[in-house]
């Protein structure tokens, strides 16, 4: 897999609201990027979609959809080299992993528990 990293437009304004914890928002703006991108990078913002997909169903409560996304998010992410389209996301990931086995076993998450996403611009 080419790991060529494109500029995209809209992923520092989703890091910045997946930061803020608005997964919901940071869901969007990564996908108005995702509609026009091709592979191996639509793989790569689908990973960051569905992750924050899984904290917006974590803040809902809904766990068993999270679980299902964070598996997604994991495996896709998890095909990319660390500072992919020079996005930080080792702490994010590393936190996803703890927090799918917690929320599968029906334990709640704290919002100061959220993990944040870096990026270099």
């Amino acid at each position: 897999m080419s790991h060529e990293q494109p500029a995209t437009s809209n992923i520092s304004e989703g890091i910045a609201l997946f930061n803020a914890q608005k997964f919901w928002h940071a869901h969007e703006a990564w996908e108005r990027d995702w509609l026009g991108a091709t592979d191996p990078h639509k793989q790569f913002l689908q990973g960051l979609i569905q992750l924050a997909a899984a904290y917006h169903h974590v803040q809902r409560g809904t766990f068993r959809g999270g679980v299902r996304l964070f598996d997604a998010a994991l495996r896709r992410l998890s095909n990319f080299p660390s500072g992919y389209a020079n996005v930080e996301r080792g702490a994010a990931v590393a936190a996803a992993l703890v927090h799918r086995e917690r929320i599968a076993r029906g334990e709640q998450i704290a919002p100061g528990e959220f993990p944040t996403l870096g990026y270099n611009s």
